[in-house]
């Protein structure tokens, strides 16, 4: 890591498992939640994600002290298509465990999504 960046409070995210609580983008199925899988290195994010509306996706980006810069990309159970977008997501650390705030833009819309880990 770079002396210069900030240090992150939060512990690594390698190999953490989350799931999603809420989203602005669409109502979250609490019995099916997305799940997603995280793996970091070095400053580099990476994993994968299924569940609720998503038949899979993938991402990866980097990660400055507590916060995440994520492009992703999955399919839509519901009609195939491919959706793409950016994230940018703060890393908290919360009594129950680690949470993502992830504020994202698919097209030209913003959401905010809330993960919590499983």
């Amino acid at each position: 890591m770079n002396p210069l960046e900030p240090a992150p409070s939060a512990p690594s995210l390698d190999s953490r498992r989350f799931v999603m609580e809420s989203s602005t983008n669409s109502d979250v199925n609490l019995a099916s939640p997305s799940r997603f899988q995280y793996f970091e290195r070095d400053g580099v994010i990476w994993g994968d994600y299924d569940g609720d509306t998503v038949t899979f996706g993938r991402f990866v980006g980097t990660r400055v002290g507590d916060q995440l810069s994520i492009s992703f990309a999955h399919v839509m159970t519901s009609n195939g298509l491919v959706v793409t977008g950016t994230s940018g997501s703060l890393v908290e650390v919360t009594v129950e465990g680690i949470r993502l705030v992830e504020n994202f833009r698919i097209g030209d819309t913003d959401h905010v999504s809330i993960c919590v880990e499983v």
